[in-house]
């Protein structure tokens, strides 16, 4: 493969402005003060009980792994630190995790969680829409939860993946990264494998697997790249590394979808059958 070729590590960590802090401060006020909000309306609301409150939990959990999957691959692959509204804001902190994988474990809270507290504000806006109180059914309250969960989860994604970049974090977390409830050190170090192009879940990871599995990523990237004409990761890695691990995704598939269209052998029975 191809050199990567990476932007500068200390040009990328200049970019965090106080434009950007005061955005990520807003957000962390705003998506909490929403959340907050969502719970008092949910407890005023016809109460679940049984198993309906965990199966809420776990779907926020699995919706802000999505998300969070989703997210990092649109930041990873596209674009650049120039790109309106989101360069800055959201591309320059992805470009600059990748040449430096520790620089997260040395910032703090707001700048590790600013970002996605911000956009955990759709979740959080939308339960509190959904649930109220007066004229709540049993479905409202259980969608709240769930967007609820999603809320805390989505906000709380960066953390997660700062926990799973640190060489010792707290024995709680710990305990919770080995039973495979929050993203491992060691789930993750695939994605930071070059050319980073696989393992973008860092919530649980749970999800990794069968975005893997379906080549869900490889299909959009070349869907977008047949549109538009762009190189997925090319400000990221290079275009000459971009475009070999582009050819490589799209060698793969064809081999894929052609063994998929290959008719079934016949069963060994049958082949000594025919010999007799």
């Amino acid at each position: 493969m191809a050199k990567i070729e990476q932007r500068d590590a200390k040009e990328l960590e200049a970019g965090y402005s106080r434009v950007h802090r005061a955005y990520e401060l807003g957000g962390i006020l705003l998506t909490s003060s929403t959340l907050v909000w969502l719970c008092v309306r949910t407890a005023h609301a016809p109460t679940l009980s049984g198993w309906w409150v965990p199966l809420a939990m776990l779907l926020g959990m699995l919706f802000a792994d999505l998300t969070s999957g989703v997210a990092h691959w649109a930041f990873d692959t596209w674009g650049n630190v120039d790109t309106p509204v989101v360069g800055r804001l959201a591309i320059r902190t992805f470009r600059h995790h990748h040449v430096d994988q520790k620089a997260i474990t040395r910032h703090d809270f707001v700048e590790t969680n600013g970002h996605n507290f911000a956009l955990a504000l759709l979740p959080a806006s939308i339960g509190v829409w959904c649930v109220r109180p007066a004229t709540a059914t049993l479905s409202d309250v259980f969608v709240g939860m769930s967007l609820a969960s999603a809320t805390v989860f989505v906000a709380l994604t960066s953390q997660i993946h700062k926990w799973a970049h640190m060489e010792r974090p707290p024995r709680v977390v710990h305990w919770l990264q080995r039973a495979g409830l929050l993203l491992s050190p060691e789930h993750h170090a695939a994605h930071h494998a070059p050319p980073y192009t696989r393992s973008y879940c860092i919530t649980v990871g749970w999800l990794n697997g069968p975005l893997r599995a379906f080549r869900v990523f490889e299909g959009l990237e070349r869907l977008i790249t047949a549109c538009t004409g762009a190189i997925p990761r090319e400000d990221d890695t290079g275009k000459a590394a971009a475009e070999a691990v582009a050819r490589a995704a799209a060698e793969e598939l064809e081999a894929n979808r052609a063994a998929m269209l290959q008719p079934p052998a016949p069963p060994a029975s049958s082949q000594a059958s025919e010999r007799q």
